[in-house]
């Protein structure tokens, strides 16, 4: 019963102040495979290289290696990447730039959502991530290069 109950959680949209709101990654994928929504990852290029990538999500960085400088760019590389009348989920490492890129993408006139947990989900008692939630532990699609 547990599970299911939160099973049901999962595929529900948590209202926030600034955006959408915060979703699932199930959810993420449901609407994503529905064509409802366009998954872009704002990690960046040196992250999804080294720790990998969803399969055909859209690379919009929100900061850029080295020194996770802003991308200046960020905001016509989104506007480009969302088609009009679609949803747009983020996704970043931890589900923390993804939160302010959804702030903005919400300010660019865009429905965004917060994909939680992100990429690599949270750090466990070894400050280690991949082991606590996210993308890749729920089993969703992700390949390394």
């Amino acid at each position: 019963m547990r599970h299911d109950a939160h099973a049901a959680n999962s595929l529900q949209v948590q209202p926030v102040r600034g955006y959408a709101g915060d979703i699932s990654p199930a959810l993420a994928w449901r609407w994503v495979q529905s064509d409802e929504a366009v998954l872009v990852d704002v990690r960046s290029d040196a992250e999804r290289a080294w720790v990998g990538f969803v399969p055909d999500a859209l690379a919009v960085a929100w900061k850029q290696w080295p020194g996770m400088v802003s991308n200046p760019n960020f905001d016509a590389e989104l506007l480009a990447a969302v088609p009009a009348g679609k949803k747009v989920v983020l996704l970043c490492r931890s589900g923390v730039r993804s939160i302010a890129a959804a702030k903005r993408a919400t300010e660019l006139g865009l429905e965004a959502y917060n994909i939680l947990e992100g990429f690599e989900g949270d750090p466990d008692g070894h400050a280690q991530r991949g082991r606590l939630g996210g993308w890749r532990l729920s089993g969703l699609p992700w390949r390394q290069s």
